[in-house]
């Protein structure tokens, strides 16, 4: 495989978007941001056709640019999507690649006084957008939302909160039971935080005064920070950790707000809205290092259990951790791809 890019069959537009709810956000992020949308071949030649539209949203961390960085043996994934186009393995879609960074490293898309207005911003201001500038059909049973770990959790929970917008999920080792995935950090955060006088914003103070992920805390307490910014913000925008910094015990008040937002305890609260989910495609690797296995099985389990028919959903565990699992992007984009309406 050549390491260099290669030319699309499809088009690529690389935009900006001018956000009216990200302006003035608590965090004093951009409220202009980058959005790419990509075309399908043969979008150009033909004026009169729409397409089914697949909104991609990324990791903790990740912001749009990095759809194009490239790894060892690997294209990145607007290639292989533009490939499974080209080929005829899929029927074209518009792909959206959406930017939802924060100073803290990601909103988790959800709406907070702590980041910023961020599922507003994807659901009232990017759709609408990209429907009045390209030839979609602007229907949920044409409209799906794909995304890896963070980006699968705001996949998960992005049509249970809007099924008016969206009709079909792809969600690739999403955040889920929270008991499994986040608690064994808060273990670890609270270790770490004894170099900070168990104070967070004290370690905050001092990443953002070097060179980031130098010091073997920063992962996981930019994670901690950052998801405690997203679920348990007080009005004033102030994190509030879910445990105690000493101990790491449980804070439980603040501890259920992160539980509100566990994917797997959410399908009971909105099992009309799955059950009226035409496709749903949930994967996950046997050795992840988050247990998001198990958090994808539990999360099979819920949308059985809500009454979503086998038939419209797609479950597969495959051997690998929580990394480099980029190659079942196209997996599941060409699955939704046949499944939206057209």
């Amino acid at each position: 495989m050549l390491p260099w890019g290669t030319e699309l069959a499809g088009r690529l537009d690389r935009e900006l978007i001018e956000s009216e709810l990200l302006r003035d956000n608590p965090l004093g992020d951009p409220h202009v941001r980058p959005l790419w949308v990509y075309v399908p071949p043969g979008y150009d030649e033909d004026a009169t056709a729409r397409h089914p539209t697949v909104y991609v949203i990324q990791g903790y961390t990740g912001q749009v640019t990095m759809w194009a960085n490239r790894t060892a043996y690997r294209q990145p994934f607007v290639e292989t999507a533009d490939r499974l186009f080209a080929s005829g393995e899929a029927p074209g879609c518009v792909v959206v690649y959406v930017d939802a960074w924060t100073a803290y490293g990601g909103s988790q898309f959800v709406d907070s006084p702590g980041t910023g207005r961020y599922h507003s911003y994807l659901c009232d201001e990017v759709v609408p957008w990209v429907d009045a500038r390209y030839r979609t059909i602007p229907h949920r049973d044409s409209r799906a939302i794909s995304g890896k770990s963070s980006g699968g959790f705001g996949a998960m929970i992005t049509p249970m909160l809007r099924p008016d917008l969206f009709g079909a999920l792809a969600t690739h080792a999403g955040d889920s039971l929270y008991e499994l995935s986040y608690v064994p950090e808060f273990g670890k955060a609270a270790r770490h935080l004894r170099g900070y006088d168990h104070d967070i914003a004290t370690w905050w103070d001092e990443f953002r005064s070097r060179t980031a992920f130098t010091a073997e805390a920063d992962q996981t307490l930019l994670m901690v920070l950052g998801c405690s910014a997203c679920f348990s913000a007080r009005d004033d925008g102030t994190p509030e950790l879910p445990f105690d910094p000493r101990t790491a015990a449980l804070r439980p008040e603040v501890w259920q707000r992160w539980l509100d937002w566990d994917p797997v305890r959410m399908v009971e609260r909105y099992a009309e809205e799955v059950r009226s989910l035409r496709a749903v495609w949930i994967d996950a690797g046997t050795r992840d290092e988050w247990f998001l296995d198990l958090g994808a099985e539990a999360f099979r389990a819920e949308v059985a259990r809500a009454g979503l028919p086998d038939d419209r959903v797609r479950f597969e565990l495959f051997d690998a951790g929580h990394g480099a699992i980029d190659y079942r992007y196209p997996l599941a984009l060409s699955w939704l791809a046949h499944r939206l309406a057209r």
